[in-house]
């Protein structure tokens, strides 16, 4: 897909979403898709920057707040897309969409491998995220 937006990577974040098993990089990257389409779709984010932080594939616009996409061999059937944990992010989500996703504390939204990504609902998670530093006064939990 022909993108407007500008990827900036470093640290090479797709060697790292490639090195897992092909069932698990698969969901990875469909994770990876929804971030990018979503910042490309969210007025304002001309700018995204791919990388790595504490190993994990991680996403970072100029007035967002960090969005991280992993997997785990100690939680082999599960993956999951983390939120910095000293925002109201997953709090919001969890009054927003109750029981609809699986978290992780207030750090995570964790998926079952076979499970279908409930994709509008994780577009506007993923959309809250990369503005929080422009709505955080606008969302309470």
């Amino acid at each position: 897909m022909l993108r407007k937006l500008n990827i900036t990577q470093s640290k090479d974040p797709l060697t790292v979403l490639n090195s897992y098993p092909e069932h698990i990089s698969a969901r990875l990257h469909e994770l990876r898709e929804l971030i990018l389409d979503t910042a490309e779709e969210t007025e304002g984010i001309n700018e995204i920057e791919e990388t790595l932080k504490w190993g994990e594939v991680s996403y970072l616009v100029a007035w967002g707040s960090t969005i991280r996409i992993d997997w785990k061999s100690k939680t082999p059937d599960r993956f999951s897309i983390y939120f910095k944990c000293t925002t109201k992010l997953v709090a919001t989500f969890k009054k927003l969409y109750g029981d609809l996703f699986k978290y992780e504390n207030n750090r995570a939204i964790y998926f079952e491998l076979d499970e279908e990504i409930p994709k509008k609902e994780l577009t506007h998670c993923v959309s809250l995220a990369l503005r929080y530093h422009k709505v955080k006064d606008k969302i309470s939990y």
